[in-house]
């Protein structure tokens, strides 16, 4: 069965931790029977100890191209408040074919007057916008009121949620002190992420890492019915950092007990729909 990875890496972004060349990510996949990926570029300082700019990943995703699928960044802190304007480096990046803006790890509210900026460009240039989102990065207060403005304001943008606040949410009652961790245990219902979901049409959630995964798996009766009832708006990702890093999401989906066309959805159609991969797709 085809499979798009939404979240994956290359380049050395942590100090000490070994990181992934073109050619192992590509190992990665192979492993893993993944037809395609997306690339994220990473020039945002939270979180990460060294940058994989967006020239980076154009170069590496040029030499696999019909695997590799390159995301661009774009601080929003680059240059003087009033001077920032990504429009024209944006438009660049979607020439050169770039299908996707991210991953953002800014550490700023999710609503900043740069990030903004930079949600209206990629809603009319038509690149969906991947954050990260915990207790520092794309923050935002219990119940997620500042994602909901945004989804609210850009309805045009597409914004694929990950990380652990995003999936922590996935139940009601997480306080802060949870949004950088795994909350264990039953999944409560009115969660703000399952909510936003309902409601939003240009929310989309991307399961990646271990926060993805812990969300479909803390509950498993949840899990199942969560990735049914909304199908058409969840990725599959690894958020593949390393050589020979574990990716137990893709088996987890490929056998979870789901109707067919969910996991069509889930693996690959979704993906294949948002970044325009119809004719291009194995």
């Amino acid at each position: 069965m085809h499979a798009f990875d939404i979240h994956t890496h290359i380049g050395r972004l942590l100090y000490g931790l070994p990181y992934n060349q073109p050619e192992d990510l590509i190992a990665f996949l192979d492993q893993h029977q993944i037809d395609q990926a997306a690339v994220m570029a990473v020039e945002n300082s939270g979180e990460v100890d060294f940058y994989v700019t967006t020239e980076q990943v154009l170069a590496a995703c040029a030499r696999y191209p019909d695997r590799l699928l390159p995301f661009c960044n774009y601080d929003p802190r680059h240059r003087y408040p009033d001077q920032f304007n990504p429009r024209p480096i944006l438009e660049e990046y979607a020439r050169r074919g770039c299908k996707g803006f991210g991953e953002v790890l800014a550490d700023v509210p999710i609503d900043h007057p740069g990030l903004q900026a930079i949600y209206a460009v990629c809603g009319d240039l038509g690149l969906p916008v991947l954050f990260h989102g915990d207790h520092w990065l794309c923050r935002d207060e219990p119940g997620a009121p500042r994602l909901e403005k945004i989804l609210q304001t850009f309805p045009e943008t597409v914004f694929i949620g990950h990380a652990t606040r995003f999936w922590a949410e996935i139940g009601s009652g997480v306080t802060p002190e949870q949004f950088a961790s795994y909350p264990a245990g039953p999944v409560l219902p009115g969660g703000p992420t399952e909510r936003l979901l309902s409601q939003y049409a240009n929310l989309y959630g991307d399961l990646s890492a271990g926060s993805g995964f812990n969300a479909l798996t803390r509950d498993p009766a949840f899990g199942l019915e969560f990735l049914a009832r909304h199908q058409g708006q969840l990725l599959m990702g690894t958020d593949c950092l390393k050589p020979g890093q574990a990716a137990p999401i893709v088996e987890f989906l490929r056998t979870a007990a789901i109707p067919e066309a969910a996991r069509e959805n889930i693996l690959w159609k979704n993906a294949a729909r948002l970044l325009h991969l119809e004719a291009h797709t194995p």
